[in-house]
């Protein structure tokens, strides 16, 4: 049974480290491959779709621990919160998308021709 339980941690330590570098991985895949799975509206949904399904396991342990839904719901809370600041504050920080668009430099006229010099 130690057995069982050590290889299902090391598989789940994999898998959570695979899902990790995934984006970064797929960012390499290929302009339209990579861009059109984890760039914008798509991708925050791909991969907080991702995060919810792999963390039912630690939900139902954590309901399984606590024998009430009060500790998966702080945990879920949690994720939640932390996603939302990754996908919508920290990610747009750093990739320098504000969501709006800035309108390009207003043309100043040239006045020298005109200005009596």
């Amino acid at each position: 049974m130690r057995l069982v339980k050590s290889t299902w941690r090391t598989i789940s330590a994999v898998v959570g480290t695979l899902m990790g570098l995934l984006p970064h991985v797929l960012h390499h895949a290929g302009i339209i491959f990579g861009a059109a799975l984890v760039t914008g509206a798509a991708g925050n949904l791909l991969f907080g779709a991702l995060g919810l399904l792999f963390s039912i396991p630690l939900l139902r342990r954590l309901y399984a621990r606590f024998d009430t839904w009060k500790a998966p719901a702080v945990a879920l809370a949690v994720l939640v919160a932390m996603f939302s600041l990754s996908a919508f504050v920290i990610g747009p920080a750093i990739s320098g998308d504000t969501g709006r668009e800035t309108p390009p430099p207003a043309d100043t006229p040239d006045h020298s021709e005109h200005s009596g010099h």
